[in-house]
């Protein structure tokens, strides 16, 4: 059963009028913007008091543990509270293609993809609809939503909010982009490349603190059913630090399911930095990889 049909109703009802009531001075991420949203007012994510969806669909393109035979069924969000400059995906995260959506019709999303047989409900950048999602699932759960539900992150997360989601969310999957926070090549890498400085410090917080809730990844018959998975992508020029990447989770449990990403190209503004101007090495990849296997973590490693 998943966790959110575990939890007493009344306490999922309050957990969302905890998270709505962050709107009126938002801080539901590190930026701490302070707008009132419930006004209509927005931060660096853009977003407004109803969700914003770019678009939905059962995804076969994740980590396997997700996609199963029949796929994650991916909620796409659009905006996003970092700014990396060579997201692939910049037109829903930074142009913000998509669509307002009530809770209700959010609700409804859930349910189709649930009745499509997708294994899972996979939130793609969900961290600045937390309220909205909240909102929705109270709806889903009364209607029959009982898959497990995957909060899948940039890894940029305020704790307090991650602590409205304990009991609720059964599988977190951030991104630990940066392993450090120290300066780089011009600037730190975290602010040089995704506007945000102390990225590192609070994606390792976010971190334990998901571990805490969830621990090492749980799967039956080969399916993800509670747990985390960490997403680092390889950048050149060994940009993302993924030395203390590894370090830092091998310290959290050498039991951590990490996906050490190959598909860097250069995307959105990326080309404007000599740096990040090309994809990676094989021997890159490979130097990451073996990092990660010398640090005893070989879950979800491909070597």
């Amino acid at each position: 059963m998943a966790s959110y049909n575990q939890m007493p109703l009344e306490v999922l009802k309050e957990r969302a009028e905890q998270a709505v009531a962050k709107l009126e001075s938002c801080d539901l991420c590190p930026r701490a913007c302070g707008v009132n949203r419930l006004k209509g007012l927005q931060g660096v994510c853009r977003g407004g008091r109803m969700a914003r969806i770019a678009s939905f669909a059962p995804h076969f393109g994740e980590e396997s543990p997700l996609v199963g035979s029949c796929g994650s069924g991916a909620i796409f969000f659009a905006g996003c509270n970092l700014g990396c400059i060579f997201c692939q995906n910049y037109e829903i995260s930074q142009d913000d293609l998509g669509e307002n959506v009530s809770a209700d019709d959010l609700a409804k999303i859930m349910i189709h993809l649930q009745r499509m047989g997708c294994h899972n409900i996979n939130l793609v950048t969900p961290t600045h609809f937390v309220p909205q999602i909240l909102e929705a699932l109270i709806i889903a759960r009364a209607r029959g939503l009982n898959v497990p539900l995957v909060y899948n992150c940039g890894g940029y997360e305020s704790v307090e909010t991650l602590r409205l989601l304990d009991g609720i969310v059964d599988i977190y999957m951030p991104d630990m982009k940066y392993g450090s926070d120290e300066d780089g090549l011009e600037e730190q890498a975290g602010q040089r490349y995704s506007h945000a400085r102390d990225y590192a410090m609070h994606a390792r917080a976010a971190i334990k603190e998901m571990h805490r809730q969830v621990g090492d990844l749980v799967t039956e018959d080969g399916l993800a059913v509670r747990g985390i998975i960490v997403r680092h992508l390889v950048l050149p020029e060994g940009i993302a630090c993924t030395k203390e990447v590894v370090e830092f989770l091998s310290g959290l449990s050498k039991n951590t399911y990490l996906n050490v990403m190959a598909q860097y190209r250069p995307a959105h503004e990326a080309e404007a930095c000599p740096e990040l101007s090309r994809c990676i090495t094989a021997s890159e990849f490979g130097d990451a990889c073996k990092l990660a296997a010398d640090a005893g973590l070989t879950r979800g490693l491909e070597i």
